[in-house]
């Protein structure tokens, strides 16, 4: 089945792995969470370019916005942009 998806680029200073820390792994078990097995969550860096790829999907378009843009925010503050 096909869900709404959203991706949202987070531009970083420098290289940030998200597997590292623990305030973006704590948002990401939130997330989810609140997707109840609805949906999927991905994020990873970019091969090329500093930058953390968010995705989210799931069944509520507007709600994988709103979490996309919330994981973002998150590796946003994680990373000090």
């Amino acid at each position: 089945r096909r869900y709404p998806q959203v991706m949202v680029n987070v531009r970083t200073a420098r290289r940030f792995d998200v597997d590292e820390s623990k305030q973006v792994q704590q948002a990401i078990v939130e997330v989810e969470g609140t997707l109840n097995n609805r949906g999927r969550v991905l994020l990873r860096a970019s091969g090329t370019e500093p930058v953390i790829r968010v995705m989210v999907e799931g069944e509520d378009a507007t709600e994988v916005a709103r979490l996309s843009q919330q994981l973002a925010d998150t590796v946003k503050v994680a990373a000090e942009v």
